[in-house]
C-alpha cells in the first residue's frame, strides 16, 4: 500500500482504460479553432443529453470555454493519433504538425473522420481543485463506424492490442 502522490495518483489512473478525445474550442478572432486533447469527459444523462470535460485551469482552453460556453467534443477513431498528438503539443509548436482536418457540427469545430462528434452548450460548471468540471448539453451529433483510438498506461493504442498482464493487485 502507497501513500497517495500527484505521480502515484497518475500512475494509477494510466490503468484505466478510456478513450481518447478533442475538445475544441474557438479563439477570440472567432476564426481560429482551439484544442486540447482530453480523456477527463463522460456521458452524464440522456435526457437532457448531458456530458462532462474536465478541464485544467492552467490549460488554454479553459478560459476559452469559460468565455463562448461552448465547445466541440470529438471521440478520436483508431487512425488519428496524430490528431492526438497534435493537441497535446504546446501551440507554438502545432505549426510543424501536419494539419488536422476539422469541420463544422452545429456551432462547434470538430475533428473531420473522429469516431463520434457533439456541439456541446455548458449548463453548469463546478470548481473542483485545479480543475474545472464543465457539464455541457450536446446540441448535435455525429457518428461513423471506425474503430476506436484507446488510451492505455500513458500510451495511444488500438483494440486488440492491449498485451494481457498478471491479474495480481500491486498493494
Amino acid at each position: 500500500m502507497h501513500d497517495p502522490t500527484s505521480d502515484l495518483f497518475r500512475q494509477v489512473w494510466s490503468r484505466f482504460t478510456t478513450g481518447v478525445t478533442v475538445i475544441t474550442t474557438m479563439e477570440p478572432d472567432d476564426r481560429s479553432v482551439h484544442g486540447m486533447t482530453a480523456n477527463g469527459v463522460t456521458s452524464v444523462s440522456l435526457d437532457p443529453p448531458l456530458m462532462l470535460a474536465v478541464i485544467a485551469h492552467e490549460r488554454n482552453t479553459h478560459p476559452l470555454i469559460v468565455k463562448n460556453q461552448r465547445f466541440g467534443i470529438s471521440i478520436l477513431s483508431a487512425g488519428q493519433q496524430y490528431v492526438a498528438r497534435h493537441f497535446t503539443a504546446p501551440p507554438e509548436e502545432r505549426i510543424e504538425l501536419q494539419p488536422v482536418p476539422m469541420t463544422r457540427l452545429g456551432e462547434s469545430m470538430v475533428i473531420a473522420e473522429a469516431l463520434a462528434a457533439m456541439d456541446c452548450r455548458v449548463v453548469h460548471s463546478h470548481e473542483a481543485g485545479d480543475h474545472t468540471i464543465f457539464v455541457a448539453e450536446a446540441e448535435k451529433m455525429m457518428m461513423t463506424e471506425l474503430d476506436p483510438l484507446i488510451y492505455f498506461r500513458s500510451n495511444f493504442t488500438r483494440l486488440g492490442t492491449v498485451s494481457e498482464s498478471s491479474t495480481s493487485w500491486n498493494t
